[in-house]
């Protein structure tokens, strides 16, 4: 092949907008993809966040060992690789906090420094899915407006259901994961109504009553409406 031939193979694997090498001008190791750095107690949230981020950078093939390093066969190719995986390693060291950053410095591979992150702070699953659970129970409306009551509770619920098991069928479409999300559906609703003040105890009669139960924001909103 000749070199003009490589030249030009290197320039359309990078410039190509679908290509999974492509870097845009604005894809810098500087930028910080996330405003909270991992701490390691918030790790189910920043992750996912940061799931999010690099898939909108077209990067999270780079982590989940979909993308492996290529040999040496195409020097341009090799080259793109080792340019996005470092800029990929730059962006997780600028998402998290000054001690763990020290602590994978020295790491070479994406991928890998995100399987060691997994694997050291997944682990403490078991203390943060009891203060969820214990912040659920002793969550109620109180002196808060509805909007604000509901809203927290969301957001301990979302957080919660990133510690559920997987789907083991990888459809999501078995009957076991929609009687969980059937179960999971009516225990969000109860666990709202029961919360409310007693001054909304009798829209609250009214919605026990009804079944099936409506969605979850459709109950939120009847709510809001009294």
């Amino acid at each position: 092949m000749a070199l003009s031939d490589l030249s030009s193979h290197s320039i359309s694997v990078i410039d190509d907008l679908l290509n999974p090498y492509f870097l845009h001008h604005s894809d810098n190791p500087g930028i910080s993809l996330l405003s909270q750095p991992l701490t390691g107690e918030n790790y189910v949230t920043w992750s996912r966040a940061m799931r999010i981020a690099l898939s909108v950078k077209k990067k999270l093939r780079f982590i989940d060992g979909s993308i492996t390093q290529p040999n040496n066969s195409d020097p341009h190719l090799l080259a793109a690789w080792f340019c996005n995986n470092n800029v990929v390693i730059s962006w997780i060291l600028n998402s998290v906090s000054k001690e763990i950053s020290a602590s994978i410095l020295f790491s070479d591979i994406a991928v890998e420094i995100w399987q060691d992150l997994h694997e050291r702070f997944q682990q403490s699953n078991d203390p943060r899915i009891f203060e969820l659970r214990r912040a659920l129970f002793k969550h109620t409306q109180d002196q808060n407006f509805v909007a604000v009551y509901f809203t927290k509770l969301k957001t301990l619920w979302d957080e919660l259901s990133n510690f559920r098991p997987a789907c083991t069928c990888g459809k999501y479409s078995c009957g076991g994961v929609k009687s969980l999300e059937s179960f999971h559906h009516q225990e969000h609703i109860i666990m709202f109504l029961l919360g409310l003040n007693d001054s909304f105890s009798q829209i609250r009669r009214q919605l026990l009553l009804m079944d099936p139960f409506p969605l979850i924001n459709k109950i939120f909103a009847l709510v809001s409406q009294e």
